[in-house]
């Protein structure tokens, strides 16, 4: 049994409550009749069955009693099920699925009650996101070494030919000669086998690759449910008779862009009731049906993917949001103006605070969705006709198009969205005043700022000097920042910084190229921001060139990358090692000013490397460090016995921690 006994449970139990409520809401609207009632009631004996087996009986009887609401409406002879009895349906699923969302993992006992029957054989499986990501960290994992093992493959290759020559410059007929001949034959084929094997293996690991980011991926029809959901409940709070219509289910969008989406979206078709569409009596003043018609289209627009929500209300009354927005002492003029107001101050006209509306708070929601997930977000009117709102965000935050740059002998990476221009600045192009550098582009003046300053890298060259420069756009602002080199654009996969990093706000993470070294992956809006504040940081000077680089030992590419950057931009030089083994022939082979090493790794542990540095005269100077997750006190007692100068648990890390350490023990 797993250490967490519910999580296929859970995987499980939210797909039959997402379609047991999509169900119910198509029997409120008389589709489907008794073939309806019939699946829905499978769908509930599944989820009891389930429940069941993982020892939640009240789960269980949850699912019984909609058994019960449902099982007189199975032949469709006692009529359509009557408003009381799907209000009473609709609650139990609400409490089902509040159960299930409470169900934590952390700490969770094996569950009483019996083994599941033998399952029948199955043609799809349920993964979860998180397992889908370790399987892709796997694959970068053994990526990087197939790069490894490639890079060691040319030395045979440099072998043939050497082998090549010394067949040459050997005389004929002779039994070295022959000795050579027979090497360069062995050698010719270990080549052809050794490429074609990497090759192969390079080709089979793309293809793991991609399927398991598609297999991330989740059509947008998933969240369709709770939306009509939210629409249904709306409009019989408020008394007005209300639909959803949705389209453009199939398209394809990472889980956790849906769902944060999905919040933002429940909050808009909310909000497109209660301050949309009018009441029967006013629509048909109006001449339209007295039904109110709330449409969601979801399209693709190249690597983005757009909510479009219309309702056919009233629109947005201009004149009382000039009015609302005059007694805060905001100014607009142009309806666009206004429009830009209701979206960043959370406007709201609605007089008196209800379950549905009155707080501006679903306006707030939006604005931050879109801002996490760097979104863009239009709001468009018309008087009598209805709303429009338009939200665009990408397909995938784990994956990105990105601008490959160099800036202060550091490889970074920028969201290609983001980017609107690269230009080439000459040092007259940039003015400099006390507070900030800026550039004009196509008119208008935009801040500058060196991306070395922003990284506390120290840069390449003086001030005055020409640069290459990157137009980024957040939101509404503009920065631009400038690079040593613009290397090209590239597809890169975005892995998230360890808590251990701390807040980064230039970050959205980091990636590595195809020989494993880590790239940082920039924020546009953190970019964004830290140029418009000034806020670069001090620039941290090259450390003395006597200094020798500091050697990381750790199995993990993640922390690896890390470590790498902390110390790199605090003007450490560094060097990697994946493996204790691999640390000590480095170690041997140049000088280093200190050891920074992780404790578990396959192999030679943290613990065994420390000890073998302390008991050899050529190593036991240089002092070592150990980083790791392990934090009791036998362990730290035996990282002193067999000589760490420091112990570092992961848990309670910071990077200021790491440099202070570091400092005090080399300077």
């Amino acid at each position: 049994m797993p250490k967490d006994p519910y999580k296929y449970f859970r995987v499980e139990a939210r797909e039959l409550l997402e379609e047991l409520g999509r169900a119910a809401l198509d029997l409120e609207k008389g589709a489907g009749g008794a073939e309806l009632v019939v699946r829905m009631l499978r769908l509930a004996h599944t989820f009891k069955g389930a429940a069941r087996v993982v020892g939640q009986p009240g789960m269980a009887d949850l699912a019984h009693a909609v058994e019960d609401v449902l099982a007189p409406h199975r032949t469709g002879s006692v009529g359509p099920m009557p408003p009381g009895e799907l209000e009473h349906l609709l609650h139990l699923l609400d409490d089902m699925g509040a159960r299930v969302a409470a169900l934590g993992a952390a700490g969770a006992e094996h569950p009483p009650g019996t083994a599941a029957p033998a399952p029948e054989p199955l043609e799809n499986v349920r993964v979860e996101i998180g397992e889908m990501d370790q399987l892709l960290e796997g694959v970068f994992e053994t990526d990087v070494r197939l790069t490894a093992i490639r890079r060691d493959s040319e030395d045979v290759a440099r072998a043939r030919g050497l082998a090549t020559s010394l067949v040459t410059m050997l005389p004929a007929a002779t039994r070295t000669r022959a000795v050579a001949e027979e090497l360069l034959s062995v050698l010719d084929r270990a080549d052809r086998n050794l490429t074609a094997g990497l090759d192969h293996a390079d080709h089979e690991l793309t293809q793991v690759r991609d399927k398991a980011h598609e297999l991330r991926l989740v059509p947008a029809s998933a969240v369709f449910g709770e939306l009509e959901r939210a629409v249904r409940d709306a409009a019989q709070s408020l008394g007005r008779p209300v639909r959803l219509e949705t389209s453009g289910g199939d398209h394809r969008l990472e889980a956790n862009v849906l769902f944060a989406v999905r919040d933002a979206l429940l909050h808009v078709v909310r909000n497109a009731v209660a301050h949309g569409i009018e009441s029967p009596v006013d629509r048909r003043r109006a001449g339209k049906p007295p039904e109110g018609l709330v449409r969601l289209d979801v399209q693709r627009r190249g690597h983005r993917i757009a909510f479009v929500c219309q309702d056919d209300g009233r629109g947005i009354d201009v004149e009382a949001v000039r009015r609302v927005a005059a007694s805060r002492g905001l100014t607009a003029v142009t309806e666009g103006e206004l429009l830009r107001l209701i979206l960043e101050s959370g406007l709201t006209t609605s007089e008196k605070v209800t379950q549905v509306s009155g707080r501006g708070i679903g306006l707030d929601v939006l604005r931050a969705t879109a801002d996490k997930l760097n979104g863009e977000i239009r709001l468009a009117s018309e008087p009598g006709r209805g709303m429009t709102v338009d939200v665009c965000v990408p397909v995938s935050l784990s994956s990105v198009s990105a601008l490959v740059v160099n800036a202060g002998g550091l490889t970074c990476c920028l969201p290609l969205d983001a980017v609107r221009q690269t230009l080439r600045l000459a040092s007259g192009d940039i003015a400099r005043s006390a507070e900030r550098d800026s550039i004009v582009v196509e008119g208008a003046v935009v801040p500058f700022m060196p991306l070395a300053r922003v990284l506390a890298r120290t840069p390449s060259s003086a001030l005055v000097r020409a640069w290459s420069a990157v137009v980024v756009e957040a939101g509404s602002h503009r920065a631009a920042i400038g690079v040593d080199r613009l290397v090209g654009t590239s597809r890169v996969v975005l892995r998230p910084l360890p808590r251990l990093a701390g807040p980064v706000p230039v970050a959205a993470g980091a990636s590595l190229d195809g020989e494993g070294n880590p790239q940082l992956v920039l924020d546009p809006r953190g970019l964004v921001d830290a140029v418009l504040a000034g806020r670069g940081a001090p620039v941290v000077e090259d450390p003395a060139s006597t200094r020798a680089p500091v050697l990381i030992i750790d199995d993990s590419l993640t922390t690896r990358m890390l470590e790498q950057s902390i110390l790199e931009s605090a003007g450490y030089a560094v060097e990697l090692a994946m493996s204790a083994e691999e640390g000590l022939i480095r170690a041997h082979a140049a000088p280093h000013s200190l050891f920074l090493v992780d404790v578990e790794m396959p192999g030679m542990d943290g613990f065994e490397f420390v000890a073998h540095t302390r008991a050899d005269p050529a190593l036991r100077a240089v002092p070592a460090i150990l980083v790791t997750s392990r934090h009791s006190a036998d362990d730290r007692r035996r990282g002193a016995e067999v000589g760490a100068r420091a112990y570092i648990v992961k848990g309670e890390f910071d990077q200021g921690l790491l440099l202070r350490t570091i400092r005090l023990l080399i300077g």
